[in-house]
């Protein structure tokens, strides 16, 4: 099973049977069969016909819409795919249940981040990192101790904001600086780099939640609303260093992305461009096509968010069992 990304802008999707065909005036720029489609994210401004549309629904391939920067403006998905079932047993979800759970997203969060850093110092041993290492690993350590939700953000906070100046130490690339997260908008490549990787990833895990029956906007770290789907936001915080770090420093330290062409800036903000969004998309599929061992087992990345995911699924029947996030090694 695969996701269509389409983020050409004018693209026209029809069907020929069990063919998606997509056009770009009258030119079929891909094809693709519609049973092996997990999911269509379509960036801006497409045309999709009612064929479609209804023969997604058929199969519950949910169609999600979003702007050309990443932003997810909504979603269509089989009325089949609701959360009679499972929410019943979220709901009965005790306080202390969703505490640890919690608890164990963060720490394992600001693991992966201290990994993360500790593999780059080995790579680059000239690179200074030990302030940020002993930072992190002294935030590990006093997740222990916390007993509110809301100090676990202010940990979570904090983690950040000694991670990322430290990623920008490990950026090689002199064209792309980098000193501080900021995210609405990102004010440089390296910022838009890393929202829309963590928007396109956000998509696909809200997705795959609600292919699973589970209800997105009932979580245990991030508070739901009516326009926030916090689960997502939850099971995103232990995928975003090994997926979406990783590869956004790869392609910046391979010299992929190119500072002039793959960005504009408008709005007060820096984002990927017509050309730089298919060029990150990209190295994405690529990236999460490569087999890793899950279980034991050489399996694609895409089968990891499915694995989790059904983890945290179980963790729902069983909550004395807790939830054990992904943590790289």
């Amino acid at each position: 099973m695969k996701s269509l990304y389409i983020s050409r802008q004018g693209c026209y999707l029809s069907l020929q049977k069990e063919l998606l065909l997509v056009k770009q005036q009258n030119t079929v720029i891909q094809e693709v069969q519609l049973p092996l489609i997990e999911q269509i994210l379509i960036f801006g401004k497409s045309q999709i016909t009612t064929q479609v549309i209804r023969s997604c629904l058929e199969r519950k391939i949910p169609i999600i819409y979003l702007s050309r920067m990443g932003y997810c403006y909504g979603r269509l998905l089989s009325i089949e795919s609701g959360y009679r079932q499972l929410i019943r047993y979220q709901q009965q979800l005790t306080p202390l249940d969703k505490f640890l759970v919690a608890k164990t997203i963060v720490k394992t969060k600001l693991k992966n981040s201290r990994t993360f850093l500790l593999r780059q110092q080995r790579r680059y041993p000239e690179t200074n990192l030990k302030i940020a290492l002993d930072s992190l690993q002294y935030l590990i350590e006093k997740t222990e101790k916390v007993e509110e939700i809301e100090q676990l953000m202010g940990l979570e906070g904090a983690g950040a904001a000694q991670y990322f100046p430290a990623f920008g130490e490990c950026i090689k690339n002199p064209d792309f600086p980098f000193l501080k997260r900021t995210r609405r908008p990102p004010t440089n490549p390296v910022n838009s780099l890393l929202s829309f990787g963590y928007q396109v990833l956000w998509n696909h895990l809200l997705s795959l939640i609600e292919i699973q029956g589970l209800d997105p906007y009932y979580a245990c770290l991030h508070q739901g609303s009516e326009r926030h789907a916090a689960l997502a936001s939850d099971l995103i915080e232990e995928f975003r260093t090994p997926l979406i770090d990783s590869l956004v420093l790869w392609l910046i330290n391979s010299k992929i992305m190119d500072i002039n062409d793959d960005f504009t800036y408008k709005e007060g903000g820096c984002f990927l461009n017509e050309k730089g969004r298919p060029k990150y998309l990209q190295y994405w599929l690529q990236k999460m096509s490569e087999n890793i061992k899950i279980k034991q087992e050489d399996q694609p990345r895409w089968h990891l968010l499915n694995y989790q995911i059904k983890l945290f699924k179980n963790f729902i029947y069983n909550p004395s069992a807790n939830y054990q996030p992904y943590l790289i090694r």
